[in-house]
């Protein structure tokens, strides 16, 4: 089956050219729909059910267990933020002294700043791998870094600023032989990508809910593997607890966490609105093949990459990348502010991270999208 423009699934007006996925997804009109539909049961509080609470987060995190190829649902669970997922993680890992954690250069600070946190703790140490000049060797990097001291590696599935895919399960093999924990931030892949816990066995997963899976900001997604099913959750309330489905036997306070995952879950994560939106984004998630989503993004996208790369606007190849997400370099001899300018002028619109022009697209977006954006940066560079 060969994926075609699916605008009609989205409220994008036809000037507009949306090529930052990335940063926000638009909303399916599906997704709309529930969200307002939702709503409107905020008026009627008297019809709402105690197994309203829960009953709609099990069918929620069923759906993200089978898009990520996951059995157990109890695995999964539904957070705030990366941030957050990434807190729980940190907050069950004891380190020595001297020991390492990798990351790779310029990484989303989310996936940072919990890890320079433990390592000033235990006065361990972070191990950045920097991007090489040829983007493919970048992999052989990070595996020359693992070694008996390294104690965890964190890292994107793909890098967030220019789309570079990071080989995941090379990764875990060199990470098992020194007993080290592998935690995937899969904000900007999952829902994208080919992705399978199965393949890859990671310790932890931890993704953005309002990118590639179209949910509304401040939701996300987190997948806890065996070692951290007895962990302690950063946050204590009522709903992580066993038995919490019993709603009038709340102050038998009970000391034992649901199994698994379910321990991590934020307070009030059976919200409303939220969790239907959710739902209705991953239902339209599911019916893409992931596959045949790159090859598609791929499609409309090659022409004006190789037209770009003629004028000095070159993007990394194929192979390496993402072809969903992926960062453009700005000639030095271009005013990127100019540029920045003419792109909103023009109604386009994308993301600019460190020395890339970081275009994302999705099925509501075709090659006139693309020659739009040539046309708009040729005329800055050529006048």
């Amino acid at each position: 089956m060969i994926l075609k423009s699916q605008q009609h699934l989205f409220n994008i007006s036809e000037d507009v050219a949306y090529l930052n996925t990335a940063s926000f997804s638009p909303a399916f009109k599906s997704v709309e729909a529930a969200g307002i539909e939702a709503i409107k049961h905020k008026t009627n509080p008297e019809l709402r059910l105690p197994s309203d609470l829960f009953d709609p987060v099990v069918e929620l995190r069923k759906l993200f267990a089978e898009l990520i190829d996951e059995d157990d649902y109890n695995r999964i669970v539904t957070m705030p933020s990366v941030s957050y997922g990434m807190a729980n993680i940190a907050n069950n890992i004891t380190l020595k002294e001297g020991e390492e954690i990798i990351i790779v250069e310029e990484q989303f600070p989310s996936n940072y700043y919990n890890w320079e946190d433990i390592a000033l703790q235990y006065n361990a140490k972070i191990i950045t791998v920097d991007q090489p000049k040829n983007a493919e060797d970048w992999n052989t990097l990070i595996l020359k870094a693992i070694n008996p001291k390294t104690a965890l590696v964190s890292i994107g599935h793909l890098h967030w600023a220019n789309g570079i895919i990071f080989d995941l399960k090379a990764i875990r093999k060199k990470t098992r032989q020194h007993d080290a924990l592998f935690v995937i931030d899969g904000s900007q892949s999952v829902g994208a990508l080919p992705f399978s816990i199965k393949d890859i066995q990671p310790d932890a997963l931890i993704c953005a809910g309002y990118k590639w899976l179209f949910g509304p900001y401040g939701c996300a997604y987190g997948y806890f593997g065996p070692y951290f099913d007895n962990g302690k959750p950063i946050e204590q309330n009522w709903a992580n607890r066993l038995d919490s489905e019993n709603l009038s036997g709340l102050t038998a306070y009970q000391s034992e966490y649901k199994p698994k995952a379910n321990r991590y879950a934020v307070g009030e994560s059976g919200s409303f609105i939220y969790i239907q939106m959710q739902t209705a984004a991953l239902k339209e998630i599911l019916k893409i093949d992931s596959e045949e989503f790159q090859a598609y993004c791929h499609s409309v996208t090659e022409k004006t990459l190789n037209k770009l790369s003629a004028i000095g606007f070159e993007s990394d190849q194929p192979s390496a990348r993402a072809k969903h997400l992926f960062g453009i370099k700005i000639p030095k001899s271009v005013n990127t502010e100019t540029l920045k300018t003419e792109l909103k002028a023009n109604n386009i619109h994308l993301s600019f991270r460190g020395k890339y022009m970081r275009v994302s697209c999705h099925l509501f977006n075709n090659e006139t999208h693309f020659e739009k954006l040539f046309k708009v940066i040729n005329s800055v560079v050529n006048g």
